[in-house]
């Protein structure tokens, strides 16, 4: 039962932090031009897609919350080694996106985010860590050639490599 809870209470707060999104942070700190011709393209069109898809997730919590089970075995020793390496992986996971962060200037966005789902991905250990190398170096690349030269966004580029 405790499971139980503590998923709904975690889906309410998603929920909770979406409608800060949508109706405080993105109409209050995002700044759009009034001339965007294609609402995709628009500043505000990304931040509201994800904030409606964490509020789809959070209603999809709760509703999970509603159905599932509790614990056959009732032991809390499993929830106390579980949370134990779950604190280490949470740390790694802080350390990478500071990380991420950091190399941003130096080696661009492309690069860093290559690296960044490379570490992700063996963070949580991947179960196909070739399809994971492939998809790290397929999916930036292809993403930074629709938006630089399809869509005309500029993706910030790195001091060590630059993109064409």
């Amino acid at each position: 039962m405790r499971d139980n809870r503590a998923q709904a209470i975690m889906g309410i707060a998603t929920i909770a932090a979406s409608l800060f999104l949508i109706f405080i942070a993105i109409p209050r700190w995002v700044a759009s031009p009034s001339n965007v011709s294609n609402i995709i393209l628009s500043p505000l069109f990304w931040p509201y897609a994800l904030a409606l898809v964490t509020m789809l997730i959070g209603l999809g919590m709760v509703a999970m919350s509603r159905r599932a089970m509790p614990s056959a075995t009732g032991d809390d020793e499993d929830d106390e080694v579980i949370a134990t390496g779950g604190y280490k992986r949470l740390s790694i996971m802080g350390v990478i996106m500071i990380l991420y962060v950091l190399a941003l200037p130096w080696l661009g966005m492309v690069w860093a985010s290559m690296l960044a789902f490379v570490s992700v991905s063996f963070l949580v250990r991947t179960t196909h860590p070739k399809a994971t190398v492939i998809s790290a170096i397929i999916i930036p690349l292809v993403l930074y050639a629709f938006f630089a030269h399809v869509a005309g966004v500029g993706i910030p580029q790195g001091e060590l490599v630059r993109l064409p």
